[in-house]
């Protein structure tokens, strides 16, 4: 059973590895660590973290379905048992991906052992657009596999909804935005309810944050005006065994190779 997992916004894998992703791979104890947005394909990927899959990792990877948008992996120590792309359940409750989100490379999912783990990336949509109903939609057949899944299982990933004003450093200027809507929080809350469990807020309540997003502008990083976005909701065995989360937050601006932090959370 993997015991150290990660999730990261990579931001483009191509830029990030080429300030500082792959020497981060070279140093984490991770056992898993999901990717979202790597604007790659499975090709390109592939070419540029060789330095990291040469070193033994093992890449599960679903490509981006328009250039340059999405793409969602994940790195494995050990090899997984099986891989699925796409999201959904059909009415046995058995994993069946939607068509309308099957080739955009939103969703990746993988088997080690009894654990199965998710990469999810959730676009930021736009509030009373086109774009805000197709974030709804997708956040309905992710919310159908989590109810569906009956194995230990860990879903992760770029959210793109803070769920609580402890969220949010701005969160009074954010009430009416995407990503801070009362329909989106309250999807957050309804997958808690039913069993789910958000480990790094439990492990870090009633405090600010940590936040794993701040903007590239301004001073937002320098001051920590960010944003908690990026989750790892756990359900089943595993979740009453996560003991430490932290936010791997650069030292300084300069040392960024993402907007996103690593989230990284270390199990019993």
């Amino acid at each position: 059973m993997p015991k150290i997992i990660s999730t990261v916004n990579v931001n483009g894998v191509r830029a990030a590895a080429g300030k500082g992703l792959l020497a981060w791979l070279a140093d984490t104890e991770a056992d898993i660590v999901s990717l979202q947005e790597t604007r790659a394909t499975d090709e390109q990927t592939r070419a540029v973290l060789a330095p990291a899959l040469d070193a033994g990792w093992f890449l599960s990877h679903a490509e981006p379905g328009v250039k340059g948008r999405a793409g969602v992996a994940i790195l494995s120590r050990h090899e997984p048992d099986a891989v699925r792309v796409g999201v959904g359940v059909d009415q046995a409750g058995t994993w069946s991906p939607v068509e309308e989100f099957a080739e955009l490379g939103r969703y990746i999912e993988a088997d080690f052992g009894e654990l199965t783990v998710a990469s999810v990336y959730v676009h930021t949509g736009e509030a009373d657009t086109p774009l805000q109903d197709e974030k709804y939609r997708f956040l309905d057949a992710i919310g159908a596999r989590m109810t569906a899944i009956t194995r230990d299982f860990v879903i992760m990933g770029d959210w793109n909804i803070g769920h609580t004003e402890l969220d949010i450093k701005n969160w009074k200027g954010n009430v009416k935005n995407a990503g801070f809507l009362p329909q989106e929080r309250a999807w957050v809350s309804s997958v808690l309810a039913a069993g789910y469990h958000d480990v790094v807020r439990e492990l870090h309540p009633d405090e600010p944050g940590p936040y794993s997003w701040h903007s590239y502008r301004g001073r937002a990083f320098d001051n920590d005006a960010g944003w908690r976005i990026d989750y790892q909701l756990a359900r089943g065995d595993i979740a009453t065994r996560a003991k430490q989360a932290v936010v791997e937050r650069a030292a300084t601006y300069a040392e960024r190779w993402s907007d996103h932090a690593p989230v990284t959370v270390q199990y019993r």
